[in-house]
């Protein structure tokens, strides 16, 4: 057997001659990506992602699936020039590539939950598997499924075809409802075995105890302190019982304490304790302080007595005294928490009313919100916003004022402007101020953390770790006021760079998988519908009317199981089948690709989605095809079948049955062979 000697990235090697790069590379142990190879095929370098370097040669880089190894080459199979062709070979691939890594839904989630595998799983009867699942991302299912404002469903193709998404936040709480109900506690996996290592967590709110739950699975000691006497943050001091019972959050946060995690409460630290002292006691500190100090309405006379915060209000109704308002209330601002306070204060015995200066569309408050707050007696007066407070007698006197809409101001909604002359007065019992949430800083003060304009902490936006090393921020003190679905996922990821960090490994922060999207929700193909069937979305059940404005007992009452699973096999099942196993989505995270490098503005004769579902064991996605033509080859070198064609030139060429048929109606028999050499599940068998 005749040998050559060559190098491979400065390794000596002894290879059999007429040897391939790519299988000497191999063979010795360097991965090489390729798309169009396999060793059942002819070689074909369509795909040019196995490039590599040869000298002496002519300085450009060569196929390494199609280059034999010859005497003395000095061969670079990695690299900054390497990479960077690599590069852009996927940037290329992939820019042409009409196809879902994920579904939109999940995309969209800030705690990145894996919604259509849990859908999946809630549709076969399996809700205790499905709340592990979502517990790998969030681990309070229980309390999401019922606050969180659901930026997955405005995502959700259902909406292309009935009008309505899939329930998906109500079937999060069917899933964790069900699981205790039939465990009669949270399931989580037992932690990994001790680290030796600390960390202190500020904070028992939803940021914290997610930071504190992934924290102790990972092995570590969790401390957290918590000047209040139950956890939950603003979940349990800003949200009402009737949207989310006391038992739910005792039930799911105390889950997380049952892991091991130690919760110190009535601890305030910069009272009880130094700041500075965590730093010296523990390997680790994360500050999840949350924004709990309220926005001014900022007129005159917002201090007098009877004019409330919300943020007041709300929290001494979950301390278990809610404040008897009086007869006439008037809540000021278009959030969710004014839409909390107006609700809360009609279980008070008041009449109450909104006032918001700019119109129902503009509104901040999720429309679900809105509409649960009408329903329930609450009065809105849109356009319209307090000038001053007065004392009058034992009430209160507000000057209003009628506004109008003009330019749209920094956050996209038209800025309103005051109408002249328009000022009238009302009189109230109470005023409450919902305008706003705002970090109080005097703790990221101490310990000497830089602010943003805004007053939350400023870190790495992908790691959540400060300016200071061993010191991360996570949840609202981090992002401003934001939803606690966000908190929730930033304190898993925030878990992520606090265990590098303590193991002494670089922080990047939770790894990030390369994406691929069809588009936007209202510009995916119509043809993405063609097999959907119109569903009903499955209304949520609610006590009755006459029991709800009387009782602060949960609203809404949750599906039955068969209603969940109706409502699970709504699910239009986006997303790749194949997105674990996918070569195009491990290249592409591997070497960076950005899909749209070459522009967001879709060229013309770009790839749209196309499929043929005609077979019975051949399921064909053309539009994730990337051209490699393997599966071509596959049938015709293999079978011998030539079912398959290059079909069209240039920007138009396409992987086809030729001449439009679909594929059963050629002699295909199923093998699978075009589906096991296919590198983006464009080719799927699924009749096994």
């Amino acid at each position: 057997m005749a040998t050559v000697n060559i190098t491979i990235n400065d390794r000596p090697l002894q290879v059999e001659a007429g040897t391939t790069i790519l299988d000497a590379a191999t063979a010795a142990g360097f991965e090489i990506p390729t798309f169009c190879h396999s060793p059942k095929l002819k070689t074909f370098t369509s795909c040019f992602i196995c490039a590599v370097k040869v000298e002496p040669g002519r300085g450009n880089l060569v196929p390494s699936c199609a280059t034999r190894v010859a005497e003395g080459q000095k061969i670079t199979v990695s690299g900054e020039e390497i990479d960077k062709s690599r590069r852009m070979c996927l940037n290329l691939l992939v820019s042409d590539h009409c196809g879902d890594c994920l579904p939109p839904c999940e995309t969209t989630c800030p705690s990145s939950i894996d919604i259509k595998s849990f859908l999946a799983l809630a549709r076969e009867g399996m809700e205790e598997e499905a709340a592990k699942l979502i517990r790998e991302k969030a681990p309070f299912p229980g309390v999401l499924g019922r606050i969180c404002p659901r930026p997955c469903e405005e995502e959700c193709r259902r909406n292309r075809v009935d009008g309505t998404a899939v329930a998906i936040c109500n079937m999060k709480r069917h899933i964790a409802d069900t699981e205790l109900a039939a465990r009669k506690k949270p399931v989580l996996p037992d932690p990994a075995p001790p680290t030796g290592k600390k960390v202190a967590i500020i904070g028992a709110g939803p940021a914290g105890m997610s930071a504190a739950c992934y924290l102790r699975l990972q092995g570590h000691g969790v401390t957290v302190f918590e000047r209040r006497k139950k956890s939950g943050g603003m979940l349990r001091y800003g949200i009402p019982y009737y949207r989310l019972p006391d038992e739910v959050l005792a039930v799911e946060f105390g889950a997380v304490e049952e892991l091991g995690v130690e919760v110190r409460y009535g601890v305030e630290i910069g009272r009880d304790i130094a700041a500075k002292e965590l730093e010296t006691g523990y390997d680790a500190l994360v500050v999840a302080i949350g924004a709990q100090g309220a926005s001014p309405i900022g007129v005159p006379g917002e201090d007098l007595p009877g004019v409330w915060s919300g943020i007041r209000y709300l929290g001494e109704s979950g301390e278990g005294r809610t404040p008897g308002l009086g007869g006439e209330v008037y809540v000021v601002g278009g959030g969710n928490t004014a839409m909390d306070c107006l609700r809360t204060a009609i279980r008070g015995g008041s009449k109450v009313t909104c006032l918001y200066r700019r119109g129902r569309e503009e509104m901040p408050a999720n429309d679900f919100e809105i509409d649960e707050a009408v329903h329930e007696g609450a009065k809105f007066e849109y356009l319209t916003a307090p000038v001053k407070i007065e004392k009058d007698g034992d009430r209160l006197r507000l000057t209003l004022i009628k506004m109008e809409l003009g330019e749209p101001d920094a956050s996209g909604r038209r800025a309103p402007k005051p109408r002249a002359g328009s000022e009238y007065a009302v009189f109230a019992d109470a005023v409450v101020g919902a305008i706003g949430q705002r970090v109080i800083p005097d703790l990221a003060k101490g310990l000497g953390l830089e602010l943003a304009r805004n007053g939350s902490i400023v870190t790495d936006p992908k790691t959540f770790q400060t300016a200071r090393p061993g010191v991360f921020a996570c949840g609202d003190c981090q992002t401003g006021a934001d939803i606690a679905v966000r908190a929730i996922g930033n304190g898993r990821k925030t878990a992520a760079s606090v265990d590098q960090f303590l193991k002494g490994a670089a922080v990047t922060g939770e790894k990030v998988l390369f994406n691929s999207q069809m588009g936007d929700l209202d510009k995916v193909s119509e043809e993405l519908f063609r097999y959907a069937e119109k569903q009903e979305r499955i209304k949520m059940p609610a006590i009755p009317d006459n029991q709800r404005l009387t009782t602060d007992i949960e609203v809404e009452t949750g599906f039955i199981p068969a209603e969940a699973k109706k409502e699970a096999r709504r699910c239009l099942t986006c997303g790749c089948e194949a997105v674990r196993d996918c070569k195009l989505r491990d290249y592409a995270t591997r070497y960076g690709a950005d899909q749209n490098y070459f522009g967001t503005v879709e060229p013309e004769g770009r790839r749209v989605y196309q499929v043929d579902y005609s077979h019975p064991v051949i399921r064909m996605q053309t539009g994730k095809c990337i051209n490699c033509a393997a599966c071509v080859r596959a049938c015709a070198e293999v079978k011998g079948l030539n079912v398959l064609s290059i079909v069209n030139r240039g920007f138009a060429t396409r992987m086809l049955v030729p001449f439009g048929e679909s594929l059963a109606g050629t002699k295909c028999d199923g093998c699978g062979e075009c589906a096991k050499v296919c590198p983006t599940a464009a080719l799927i068998s699924w009749g096994d």
